[in-house]
């Protein structure tokens, strides 16, 4: 069995996408991290390296490719990434989706107690990040337009849509995701 997150920004992806790793005991790849890591090494925020992707378009088909070959050789894992559903077709597809002044808040929060999400700028408030997440939206929506032809955001393209912004937490939203997974076999 192989799991795809997808979803928006704020949504949980990652952090879901770990708790099901711990619970199926199945390996976790995040191509948002894999993103990061390139971020990082270029010394720039995820979203100058997506202002670049929508110049070069290698910044988003290495990261996919990666994907595109896990699909095909391995099995029994879980992957966040906001195309992985395209990638990996034959994977069970979760879209998490969330309210954006919640998502904000929470990429925010995140940003500002943790050690986490070093990717991101360091946003004065919960407006800018808003601001920010509606601009990485906006390129992330072209730049797979262009490159795939494909709107991510499309709930058609995926087995099971949740909407996290009500939710009780990332154990909450994973254990939605466990029973509608069991459901389905």
């Amino acid at each position: 069995m192989i799991i795809t997150i997808s979803g928006v920004p704020g949504s949980g992806k990652t952090t879901v996408a770990k708790i099901l790793s711990d619970k199926l005991g199945m390996p976790f790849y995040s191509m948002g991290g894999l993103r990061a890591k390139l971020a990082e090494e270029r010394r720039i925020s995820i979203d100058e390296l997506n202002a670049i992707g929508e110049i070069d378009p290698t910044t988003d088909t290495s990261v996919d490719e990666y994907q595109r070959e896990l699909g095909k050789t391995k099995d029994n894992f879980i992957v966040e990434g906001r195309l992985s559903w395209h990638f990996i077709p034959h994977s069970i597809k979760i879209f998490l989706s969330c309210d954006l002044d919640e998502a904000a808040k929470r990429i925010f929060d995140a940003r500002k107690n943790t050690k986490t999400r070093e990717d991101e700028a360091m946003y004065r408030n919960v407006e800018e990040t808003r601001r920010a997440i509606e601009e990485r939206t906006a390129s992330d929506v072209r730049r797979y337009a262009l490159i795939y032809g494909v709107d991510y955001r499309d709930a058609g393209h995926y087995d099971f849509v949740i909407d996290t912004t009500t939710l009780a937490g990332p154990e909450a939203t994973a254990a939605v995701i466990l029973e509608k997974i069991e459901a389905k076999r």
